[in-house]
């Protein structure tokens, strides 16, 4: 009966995944934690993991150059360390439910271990390890796609810190670094409010206000980009 039970919940799980294995140890290892298991760690998904972070990159890579084909490399590389970051791992594997097909020990079943980020993300590692073993770099790129092109068009945070993209902006242009420069310090002690200006050689000044310096400079940098229509309002980098 277990037995009955448990295989149409793999094959919901690799519907999800988008993938169905040949080789159903790929799968079982991708999902095992190295708690669950007393001596072979080979059993565990730690090389998968391992061989999967190298294929996600090379499939994210592979999308992104095609999805922005006038980005340039920095750029590039900004996109690729947003969407492979853990954070991102783990939401793909949470998405997939994965939570309840994880095999763990005791400790980390009581640590609420199906629900851990890392775990989640290191899964995810090694299930795309697990489906390139399995059915090639294709079969990966197709599961990565699935799982990251909406992610790849819609980052869950600005690529860039107001204050780089506009530093890169002026160099872009031959144009001196940006300054700033206090305009007033108000509030106690303990709340200060800071106004920052910034300055950018042949345009006109863009001021933020903050709780330090560094946040009123980066809200200075995002108005002076969002005003000059550099960035939109609600999307950043």
């Amino acid at each position: 009966m277990s037995a009955r039970r448990r295989a149409p919940d793999r094959a919901l799980l690799e519907a999800r995944i988008g993938h169905r294995f040949a080789d159903a140890d790929l799968l079982e290892r991708a999902l095992t934690h190295v708690s669950a298991v007393h001596s072979d760690k080979t059993r565990t998904y730690q090389r998968l993991e391992f061989l999967g972070d190298r294929v996600l990159g090379l499939c994210v890579s592979d999308m992104l150059f095609a999805a922005f084909p006038s980005a340039e490399e920095g750029e590039l590389s900004r996109r690729l360390a947003e969407l492979v970051r853990k954070e991102s791992c783990a939401e793909v594997a949470t998405a997939w439910e994965v939570g309840p097909h994880l095999k763990l020990g005791d400790g980390e079943v009581a640590s609420g271990g199906r629900r851990n980020r890392a775990i989640l993300a290191d899964v995810c590692e090694a299930i795309v390890g697990a489906v390139f073993l399995d059915g090639g770099y294709g079969a990966a790129r197709g599961v990565v796609e699935r799982a990251f092109t909406e992610r790849m068009h819609a980052p869950r945070r600005p690529l860039r810190d107001a204050k780089t993209a506009l530093q890169e902006w002026a160099q872009g242009r031959g144009l001196p670094a940006p300054t700033y420069d206090l305009v007033t310090r108000s509030g106690p002690d303990h709340a200060p409010m800071f106004r920052i200006a910034v300055k950018v050689e042949g345009l006109a000044d863009a001021v933020g206000e903050g709780a330090s310096k560094r946040v009123a400079e980066q809200a200075a940098a995002a108005g002076f980009l969002q005003r000059e229509g550099i960035w939109k309002a609600d999307s950043h980098g």
